[in-house]
């Protein structure tokens, strides 16, 4: 079994997040409701945001990129010793974050800032190598997520969040235009359908991507709000089309496709929300939540649940459960945007939105473990 985690890095890495994204919540909740201090490196509003952000965002890239580019450039993946190393990487730096308390600030950073370079190092060589330029937008947008991770870590936390939830965005809106639109296509061709009704329009890839880059430098170095907004407005308006001309309706029997478009929709509804905040409308963690929850939660289980099955070589049948599971995520996601926006109580929000996360990762836990743990079931390496 721990031969068969180190194959392949979705393997380790997408079961790595899933167990973080249930860890940290479990044991976030008893820290915020008084039952217990934990030795953390940070304060308890910043750990839990580094770890919400970095620490279960961070394995999500690594298992997507470095099992996507070694098909991108056909070369050889990860796997084995230099597998672990890195997974080890990612491993010290939670518990040096869950610990740290009284440790060195520098050895805390550090081994933090050290995962995501790894992982533009290994996928940024093969993409070099295989001359595929057109990759190049997806490491800008893992550095400007491991720039923000720095902005958190060195300067200040509270500014830094923004930009760190822009650029996973950005991330978001170059690898879910990459693969919604393909996927959605492929499977109405399979099922009869007409996949030209669902239009990719290049200018509004460059829109929506290049809006969300130039949101993201905006927030980063704190401009004003007028700018904020009105760039902010702008990305809404151009992912919110892009999405329109993917036309997700029609894959609605897909839960494999539909849990896709949903999650991406919650882009646009942040980005909104995000310029409302800007105005002074609501709290800044109504767009925190709209966007962290629903569009980073609800895509990284979506595509794990998708990539994990394709790679282990088996049918695109999504397990039994597995619906609830995209279900819970999106109710919590609604859940903790409408107790920012003071519809529910507090502490009763944050609960049961902790509650609905927990579960959906504990289906997704329940139902990939074997297939993350055990051989491809077409006999073929990885």
């Amino acid at each position: 079994m721990p031969l068969m985690i180190l194959a392949s890095p979705f393997r380790v890495f997408f079961l790595s997040l899933a167990l973080w994204a249930v860890i940290g919540v479990l044991l976030w909740m008893p820290q915020i409701m008084g039952l217990w201090q934990l030795p953390l490196a940070l304060d308890p509003l910043a750990w839990h945001r580094h770890e919400m952000l970095f620490g279960f965002l961070s394995p999500a890239i690594a298992g997507f990129l470095l099992t996507a580019v070694c098909v991108w450039t056909d070369t050889e993946r990860l796997h084995g010793s230099p597998l672990l190393a890195l997974s080890l990487v990612w491993l010290a730096g939670r518990l040096l974050m869950l610990l740290g308390a009284g440790l060195s600030d520098v050895l805390v950073i550090a081994v933090n800032l050290l995962f995501l370079p790894l992982v533009m190092l290994d996928a940024g060589w093969r993409i070099w190598r295989a001359r595929q330029k057109r990759h190049v937008i997806v490491l800008v947008a893992v550095d400007a997520i491991w720039l923000a991770q720095a902005a958190f870590l060195l300067l200040n936390p509270v500014t830094a969040v923004p930009a760190a939830l822009v650029g996973a965005a950005s991330l978001m809106l170059v690898i879910g235009g990459r693969i919604t639109p393909a996927f959605s296509a492929g499977w109405m061709r399979m099922h009869g359908g007409d996949p030209s009704q669902i239009r990719i329009y290049p200018w509004l890839e460059t829109v929506t991507v290049g809006s969300l880059l130039a949101l993201f430098a905006l927030t980063l170095i704190g401009a004003g709000s007028v700018w904020i907004i009105a760039v902010a407005l702008l990305a809404a308006l151009a992912s919110g089309g892009r999405l329109l001309a993917w036309r997700g309706w029609l894959v609605r029997a897909e839960p494999l496709l539909w849990i896709l478009h949903v999650s991406l929709l919650w882009i646009p509804i942040a980005l909104l929300l995000l310029a409302g905040a800007e105005a002074g409308w609501w709290p800044a963690t109504v767009w925190y939540h709209a966007l962290g929850i629903g569009a980073m939660g609800g895509l990284i289980l979506g595509v794990i649940s998708r990539v994990s099955l394709g790679h282990a070589g088996r049918p695109l049948v999504l397990p039994q459960g597995m619906v609830a599971a995209f279900v819970l995520i999106h109710a919590g996601a609604l859940v903790r945007v409408i107790t920012a926006l003071g519809g529910l109580p507090w502490q009763a929000g944050v609960s049961a939105t902790a509650l609905l996360w927990t579960f959906a990762f504990v289906l997704f836990l329940w139902r990939y473990a074997f297939i993350l743990t055990t051989p491809r079931a077409d006999g073929k390496p990885g």
